[in-house]
């Protein structure tokens, strides 16, 4: 568990780090990719039931974020304030 720490005004805050995407949530839309400076988020395909997949299997259906090097990530939580969906799981460390 982490360390509670203030924000300039004194508020607590304990950082909650990105677990894994919501597949069925997850639009594919890239939105949280980009603002993530910190290379955590990988695109990756998936078919009908949801099984990662490569792009030129013909049982690719569509596109989903998934977590690559969730070691990387720094709880800043821009990736959630993008999402539209709630995709993300967060865990507190």
């Amino acid at each position: 568990m982490s360390v509670p720490t203030l924000t300039r005004d004194g508020t607590p805050w304990s950082p909650r780090y990105v677990d894994r995407i919501d597949g069925k949530r997850c639009l594919g839309c890239g939105r949280c990719f980009k603002v993530c400076g910190q290379g955590v988020l990988e695109m990756k395909w998936i078919d009908e039931e949801g099984t990662f997949v490569e792009e030129d299997d013909g049982d690719a259906e569509r596109m989903v974020m998934t977590v690559a090097e969730k070691g990387q990530c720094i709880g800043c939580g821009a990736c959630v304030r993008v999402c539209s969906k709630d995709a993300q799981v967060l865990v507190e460390a």
